[in-house]
């Protein structure tokens, strides 16, 4: 099974092409510029790179939050875009989720953190059992003291907002509080992709047409304009 995945909840923009569950292609870059500038060059190129043309693709995975309100419906309108053209179905990863895999087994708790702006983070808890990742805490958006104020055990932090908040995580936490190399806050797009795997294969795929982001906080238009 040939697979898609892409990640564009964050300032950075990942594209990746999987091949009968290995790696054939990945490319991730962090600009400023809005997703929809590169999004469709990098799907391109990383198709290119792997030796595919788009029809050769049995499937399309993507994030679909929590993260940036605009990046997200960048990079699901793409891909249900490419899923009605194609006849493909689809699988929809949580960024959260993505962020806690790229920790590896471990038995430690892993806390995913990405900034939320306002002071506010959007976290949860996972941990692995037997190989399995499973989701201890329900996503969330808070300030970043609350978001770590219950965890009384070694953690390992990941994403933007662990390290935005690194010092603060500490300060609450002291010698639990472990966080990977600064490379591995990004979302990658192959983690997205071997996450999408057993549900493609168990058929548990989602309708393209209810594909949408989960957002977990309201948007400040939808804050302004009230109930």
């Amino acid at each position: 099974m040939k697979l898609l995945a892409i990640d564009t909840a964050t300032q950075s923009c990942s594209v990746a092409v999987t091949n009968e569950g290995a790696l054939s292609a990945e490319l991730t870059i962090v600009k400023s510029q809005t997703h929809s500038k590169h999004l469709m060059e990098l799907i391109h190129s990383v198709l290119e790179i792997a030796g595919f043309h788009v029809a050769d693709l049995d499937g399309l995975a993507v994030t679909i939050g929590p993260g940036s309100f605009t990046g997200l419906r960048i990079g699901i309108s793409t891909i249900k875009g490419l899923a009605h053209a194609l006849a493909r179905p689809v699988v929809g990863i949580s960024t959260l989720e993505a962020l806690a895999w790229q920790c590896g087994p471990t038995s430690y708790l892993i806390c995913p953190l990405l900034d939320a702006r306002k002071g506010e983070v959007y976290g949860a808890a996972y941990v692995f059992n037997e190989g399995q990742l499973i989701q201890k805490t329900a996503p969330r958006a808070t300030v970043p003291e609350a978001a770590v104020e219950d965890l009384k055990s070694s953690c390992v932090f990941i994403g933007t907002g662990a390290r935005l908040y690194r010092q603060d995580i500490v300060a609450a936490m002291g010698r639990l509080a472990h966080f990977v190399p600064e490379g591995q806050n990004m979302i990658r797009a192959s983690s997205v992709a071997f996450l999408s795997m057993p549900r493609f294969e168990a058929n548990d795929t989602d309708e393209v047409s209810g594909l949408v982001p989960h957002y977990i906080r309201k948007s400040d238009a939808e804050l302004n304009f009230g109930p």
